[in-house]
């Protein structure tokens, strides 16, 4: 049930026009919280003006009546796992990228790893807590970063793009079962005379960033 609350606010008309030959009209203020409205409603007193003002809610949804399973959007898909499959040449239990959901060929690509307890490096590490392993948090943005260059675009293909290096790599929180890893790999500089591409790579998961680092990648055939 709707509550409502209504007050009176009387203003003379020397403080709403400079023209004091202008009929004085009452201003009625009223509330209600379901009314989203202000209006100017005349009274029976010659001398002030009411201002009537209500909130209404009927067609604004509260967020706490929308049921958690609707409020957050799933990401979007750019790549989904066959077409990943066709650019890269990792299978099961290698192949730690799930779903491209952004972009750019030989720019940077956004990609997910959903981590879940069926993953099989979960029994080893550790029974007790589950966690995820940095070194494959490393090789599933090595991925993402295939995906940027594996591509007939930037020339690179499944036979001549491997990964060479990391370096500065940081672990900032551990990643565990349940989470969803956001990977975002950035290409830094190619040089394609050499054959040598170094990307920039970084994993959140909720927003917070867990990892880090740069990477080397270098084509068959190159030092």
């Amino acid at each position: 049930m709707a509550t409502t609350s209504n007050s009176v606010l009387f203003l003379s008309s020397d403080s709403l026009s400079h023209h004091h030959n202008q009929p004085r009209l009452p201003l009625h203020l009223s509330s209600s919280s379901r009314s989203n409205t202000i209006s100017l409603i005349p009274t029976n007193q010659p001398t002030s003006l009411a201002l009537r003002c209500s909130n209404n809610g009927d067609n604004v949804s509260s967020e706490k009546d929308t049921p958690i399973e609707l409020k957050f959007p799933a990401f979007p898909t750019v790549m989904d796992i066959n077409q990943i499959r066709e650019i890269l040449p990792h299978r099961f239990p290698f192949l730690l990228v799930d779903r491209v959901i952004e972009y750019t060929p030989g720019v940077s690509a956004v990609a997910i790893k959903n981590v879940t307890i069926n993953d099989n490096f979960f029994p080893g590490h550790f029974p007790d807590r589950p966690i995820m392993p940095g070194v494959l948090m490393i090789e599933a943005m090595a991925q993402v970063g295939g995906i940027v260059m594996l591509q007939p675009e930037v020339g690179g293909s499944q036979d001549n793009f491997f990964f060479a290096g990391i370096d500065k790599v940081r672990f900032r929180k551990p990643v565990i079962a349940g989470d969803t890893l956001v990977m975002r790999m950035t290409l830094l500089k190619f040089q394609k005379r050499f054959g040598l591409a170094k990307m920039e790579g970084k994993a959140y998961v909720g927003g917070s960033l867990v990892c880090e680092g740069e990477f080397m990648m270098v084509s068959a055939g190159n030092p």
